[in-house]
């Protein structure tokens, strides 16, 4: 059974997560889920209520990570799904995570990355030169990576696939599926 790897970390968005592993584990592939360390991560929900200018956050789903960063080794797997929520803002400062990012993108393979995840992709210097989408507040941070920004519900550049936020979900996983399916 082919394996995909999914990094995240507390405060990473509930459906973020949780909707593509329950969807890749639906088309056949088996989702290891691995964080800063191999225990219980506290996943958050965001909405938004009338009147804000931004989200709130609430506390979401414990889900286990069942992996630590620095026991991965990529070529395990097949491809990468990096979801959004807060966890991007801190994983983009662990060097176990920088690793894994750009050993998948050394290697050509397929990643998927939503909302705030393209921080991460960004810290590990594989955003330069692509077009990416991600929450539309990350605009700048997405262009200050030589990267542009393109608001849409997916968008797809080489061997990245790419969704503002959970509302995206559909779209973001459709690609992605597509190209894990075209590989052969």
């Amino acid at each position: 059974m082919d394996r995909i790897l999914m990094i995240t970390g507390d405060a990473a968005e509930s459906l973020e997560v949780l909707y593509p592993y329950q969807r890749l584990i639906e088309e056949g592939y088996e989702v290891h889920m691995a964080g800063p360390a191999a225990r219980p991560l506290q996943f958050v929900i965001h909405e938004f209520m009338p009147g804000f200018d931004t989200y709130t956050e609430k506390p979401g789903y414990v889900f286990p990570a069942d992996r630590a960063f620095a026991d991965v080794d990529p070529a395990d797997y097949i491809a990468l799904v990096v979801p959004g929520g807060r966890a991007p803002e801190y994983l983009r400062n662990d060097p176990e995570c920088l690793r894994i990012v750009q050993q998948f993108a050394e290697a050509d393979k397929p990643i998927a990355h939503l909302c705030h995840g393209p921080l991460i992709l960004a810290a590990a210097g594989v955003l330069t030169g692509r077009r990416s989408a991600a929450y539309p507040a990350l605009a700048p941070d997405v262009r200050a990576a030589g990267a542009e920004f393109v608001d849409a519900e997916v968008v797809v550049d080489g061997k990245q696939v790419s969704g503002r936020s959970w509302a995206d979900n559909p779209a973001w996983m459709r690609e992605f599926i597509k190209m894990l399916q075209a590989r052969g």
